[in-house]
């Protein structure tokens, strides 16, 4: 029997099955409280068996439509778009459907084209979407704000919260997180960015308390369950992180989210095995700098085969050069295949920081005593060197006061590692939590002087930028130094919403 044989006899099977039992209307009402569950996989299934019944009902075709979109299944409501108009919608009505879909469909100039001027808080939202898929933050923002000036509508503040949140701005999110929890009390968007923002904050309690309330609210989804689970990692509680993908996992066993996190949570146990089998089907296909990717390419190092994660890791740092996972483990890789001078090569920038930890110190020590170079002296007395205890210590203090954002203590911190040596990373975590504080002056010098040992670094570009807008000084050199930011490393999503932010404020 062929394939398409098969189906065809899936497909009739299951429509014989629709046909008995329960009615289209008691389908399309499971269907409703579906949705209000957010079990939208099964609302979709329920609703496409009412209408294989009782024939193109324009009130539930448009309830297909809207569900599919949330799904994501751009090709469905397409499909059902054109059954709404054989039904006697308009072409004008189903333009923001038609232009949701095309966007979904990864063709956003197509969207726009279908949007043309519309002006409705729909259109609005889709237009956001297609111009930041078309990595235009500016315009994407400004189709935020005209959509909230229209009317208040749930998914328009849930993505514009989403923006302002990937933009770094906490408290302009937090506000339209408040407007989406009055229109939608205890709903799904509002619990789950809520939670998301607390997280951000440091808040770790009240993000577990509404992830709480949302497991209980909507228990057949896996989201809040996955949410807590990455909320217990940036606790650093990995036994309670372990067993909440557990829980996720007995709803939905074949997430990719769940898949995910237990690729993270046995990277961190050191069950390298694990790793490789969970994600070896996808080797030919992971992105190298994703966290996946990474992480085969460890797992590939740790369970004896050096050279493929050689290969690996030098894709990943060719496209990604500032990232210094993937440069500590190139340099592991290469030491591991034999090639010393390489390895000191590469590790010799992350070895040289004065907030260099205990494994950067050791592999370069190893890797200039391999190469016989007089460095490796050097690198074992920092290693013997008390200070290292404080300066470890003392990093983790200040990021974890940046993290929730207690300005006065990270700028106590990074002020007194400042003092062991000039630093670009120091420097740059100094100027932020200055600029925090209101301090600009002393923001704009630090940032400079980071800027000034790293002037190629996109990062060093972006601080000596942002803590000039935020200060309202030399604004137009300000904007100049977030563009080279997002220039330099166009896939950074902060990068470009900061850009888009600030420099949409000053044109308005």
């Amino acid at each position: 029997m062929t394939r398409a044989m098969r189906t065809r006899l899936a497909l009739a099977l299951f429509l014989t099955l629709s046909a008995c039992g329960e009615s289209p209307a008691d389908r399309i009402a499971r269907a409703r409280q579906e949705i209000a569950g957010m079990e939208l996989a099964a609302a979709r299934v329920d609703l496409v068996a009412a209408l294989a019944e009782q024939g193109d009902d324009p009130a539930t075709l448009r309830l297909l439509a809207d569900v599919q979109l949330r799904l994501g299944d751009g090709e469905g409501a397409a499909a059902t778009a054109d059954r709404l108009e054989r039904a006697g919608a308009t072409p004008a009505d189903l333009m923001p459907i038609r232009a949701e879909a095309a966007l979904l469909r990864g063709n956003p100039d197509a969207a726009l084209a279908l949007l043309g001027s519309a002006a409705s808080s729909h259109a609005e939202r889709v237009r956001a979407a297609a111009l930041l898929a078309k990595e235009d933050a500016s315009g994407a923002l400004a189709a935020l704000r005209r959509g909230v000036a229209v009317g208040a509508d749930p998914l328009l503040l849930r993505d514009y919260a989403r923006f302002l949140i990937g933009a770094g701005d906490f408290d302009g999110a937090a506000s339209q997180i408040a407007a989406l929890s009055r229109l939608q009390p205890d709903g799904f968007d509002a619990l789950m960015l809520g939670a998301d923002l607390a997280a951000r904050r440091g808040r770790h309690a009240e993000a577990h308390g509404l992830l709480e309330k949302a497991a209980a609210r909507y228990p057949k989804v896996p989201d809040a369950l996955i949410a807590r689970a990455t909320v217990f990692d940036l606790e650093g509680k990995l036994d309670e992180a372990v067993a909440m993908t557990n829980r996720a996992a007995t709803i939905a066993p074949d997430d990719p989210r769940v898949r995910d996190l237990k690729v993270q949570f046995a990277a961190m146990k050191g069950d390298w095995s694990t790793v490789r089998s969970l994600l070896a089907r996808e080797e030919r296909t992971l992105d190298p700098l994703s966290a996946n990717g990474l992480s085969y390419a460890e797992a590939m190092l740790r369970t004896g085969h050096p050279e493929q994660a050689r290969a690996l890791f030098q894709r990943a740092l060719t496209r990604s050069p500032n990232n210094p996972f993937s440069r500590l483990m190139l340099a592991e890789a290469q030491l591991a295949t034999g090639d010393a001078r390489a390895a000191h090569a590469t590790v010799v920038p992350l070895a040289s920081s004065v907030m260099a930890e205990q494994r950067e110190l050791e592999l370069a020590a190893k890797a200039a005593e391999a190469a016989g170079l007089p460095e490796a002296t050097a690198y074992r007395a920092r290693l013997a060197d008390a200070r290292r205890g404080m300066v470890k210590a003392l990093s983790a203090e200040g990021n974890a006061a940046l993290v929730r954002e207690d300005w006065p203590k990270a700028v106590d911190v990074f002020s007194r590692l400042a003092q062991q040596g000039e630093d670009a990373e120091v420097l740059k975590r100094l100027a932020l939590a200055l600029s925090h504080q209101g301090r600009a002056d002393e923001a704009i010098r630090t940032a400079d002087r980071a800027r000034a040992l790293r002037p190629d670094d996109p990062d060093t570009s972006y601080m000596a930028g942002l803590v000039r807008v935020r200060a309202g000084r030399d604004v137009p050199a300000a904007i100049a130094m977030l563009q080279q930011a997002v220039q330099a490393a166009p896939d950074n999503v902060i990068f470009r919403q900061a850009l888009a932010r600030y420099h949409l404020r000053e044109a308005s």
